[in-house]
């Protein structure tokens, strides 16, 4: 699909308004354009909301909640399924308009919106699945049982690396949990998030429950903050840097609310010396280069047992200089560009703290003299102490890293402040078991002859330490949609207290 079609195919006006509210609204707050980091050049201009728009927003998702609770789960479900399905018949176009925002290939820019259809089967089947437990009581003639309740409107900040599939983890689960909902993209994607309001619209028009998903593109004043202080959302789901984690997570805890953060990944995988090498090097190069390294689950840190480490640095070598990279939309391309300029002089930075701290760059560095912000993704020999690895650079730079043994490779993969991802190369059960045991990887994901990145939407998605501790997706996720509730009725013609307790 050209360029030039995209945004007529999913609805986009030249100005878009970026504030939903039960329905468009104007758009009071200042015009962002939307960049093309290929071309350097608008795609469109959308008008954010200002603190009137989000406040409409938000009382649109308070009134919608108080109906939409109500409403059968499975009823429910069927408004998502609408939407998956409206999904499928714009997969096409809404791919292309990632890979225009965020610098995706087309195989990753459609990959995304097939992961919201996932999640929305995925959704579907869970809303005749929400679970509760029934407990035996210690009083005769009595009943208790655990039930799960909405929870009320939650806040949803995304972030620009996923500016569809994150908003669809959270949104889907909770609309079949009986949410309703606020979101708040990046500002670097806005397009993505109206073209995914106008298809939200399409299905929920005329339904009565159009308050359900609503949206308010803007900055952190007036939107951001007010969110995130807003008693009127019990939870607030955030993904984004550790930076931002810490001042949502605080700010939310203040007024005691909940919140739920997928944040940095510092990524490692280790390669031990009875590996499959070309499994390895292709898991590495995807985990490492695919997205241009901009994903939060990115191979930063590549941990190799030093009897297999000279082979891998070669093939790596061979295999960084073949990565073909250029327009995400053209085939055949592997590695498109980063989302800014910003995003390239930030990685280059980081090149060179490594260099200085006694780093060895093996392979790429080099930004072409061609327009889009374009960086060949790089493979840089660390020492093992290197104070750099500490932290997640957010850009395609691998840290190659060789160690003596599996337990000093598994030190090496658990000492940074990060959890999320981490994988083992082995062809030994005993080592593998021993990376995903208790005393083994202490990352949200563990994987084995795998890479760091491309999860799967059945397995809850999310990290340990300052990556947050919050789960979206897969598996019982849903509950953090939720309140329990623990329900006892008695039955019987007694009033009999718990634990014996005789009273009167």
């Amino acid at each position: 699909m050209k360029r030039e079609s995209v945004l007529a195919a999913l609805g986009i006006e030249p100005i878009s308004s970026g504030a939903y509210a039960g329905g468009w609204r104007e758009g009071s707050g200042p015009s962002i354009e939307s960049i093309d980091p290929t071309t350097e050049q608008p795609i469109g201009t959308v008008r954010m909301a200002d603190a009137a728009d989000y406040e409409a927003a938000v009382q649109a998702s308070v009134d919608a909640f108080e109906q939409w609770r109500m409403v059968p789960a499975p009823q429910r479900g069927d408004y998502v399924r609408q939407i998956g399905n409206a999904l499928r018949e714009y997969k096409e176009p809404l791919g292309a308009l990632v890979s225009m925002e965020v610098g995706k290939i087309r195989a990753e820019g459609e990959g995304e919106i097939q992961e919201m259809i996932d999640i929305a089967d995925f959704a579907v089947g869970l809303s005749r699945q929400l679970y509760g437990l029934t407990i035996a009581s210690e009083r005769p003639r009595h009943r208790m049982f655990e039930q799960w309740q909405p929870l009320g409107p939650v806040g949803i900040i995304s972030a620009f690396n996923f500016p569809a599939a994150v908003w669809s983890w959270n949104a889907f689960l909770a609309a079949v949990c009986g949410d309703s909902m606020i979101w708040k993209p990046s500002p670097v994607t806005p397009l993505t998030a109206v073209a995914i309001q106008n298809i939200c619209h399409e299905v929920m028009e005329g339904s009565g429950f159009e308050g359900v998903f609503n949206l308010t593109v803007g900055d952190v004043d007036p939107v951001g903050a007010a969110m995130v202080d807003d008693p009127r959302l019990p939870l607030i789901a955030a993904t984004g840097s550790v930076r931002m984690g810490r001042q949502v997570g605080t700010q939310v805890a203040k007024r005691l609310g909940r919140s739920l953060l997928e944040l940095g990944g510092n990524n490692a995988i280790i390669v031990m010396d009875d590996a499959d090498l070309d499994l390895a090097v292709r898991g590495a190069l995807f985990a490492a280069a695919g997205t241009a390294g901009q994903r939060c689950t990115s191979l930063r840190r590549l941990i190799v047992h030093k009897d297999i480490a000279d082979l891998l640095a070669k093939k790596l070598i061979a295999a960084y200089g073949q990565i073909p990279m250029g327009d995400p939309l053209e085939e055949g391309t592997l590695v498109g560009p980063l989302v800014s300029q910003s995003a390239v002089d930030n990685t280059k930075a980081a090149l060179e703290i490594a260099l200085e701290q006694g780093g060895e760059l093996l392979a790429g560095g080099n930004e072409p003299d061609r327009q889009g912000f374009f960086l060949e993704p790089m493979l840089v020999k660390l020492p093992k102490d290197a104070p750099i690895a500490q932290q997640e650079t957010f850009g395609p730079m691998m840290y190659f890293i060789e160690v003596d043994s599996f337990e000093e490779a598994l030190a090496v993969n658990n000492g940074v402040p990060q959890g999320l991802s981490s994988a083992i190369f082995t062809d030994s059960i005993r080592t593998s078991e021993r990376f995903l045991s208790a005393e083994g990887s202490d990352c949200g994901i563990a994987n084995v002859n795998i890479g760091t990145s491309g999860a799967e939407i059945g397995g809850a998605f999310g990290g340990e330490k300052e990556t947050g501790g919050g789960r979206q997706a897969g598996s019982d996720s849903w509950k953090a949609y939720m309140r329990r509730q623990t329900v006892t009725v008695n039955w019987s013609t007694d009033l009999p207290l718990a634990q014996g307790v005789e009273f009167g």
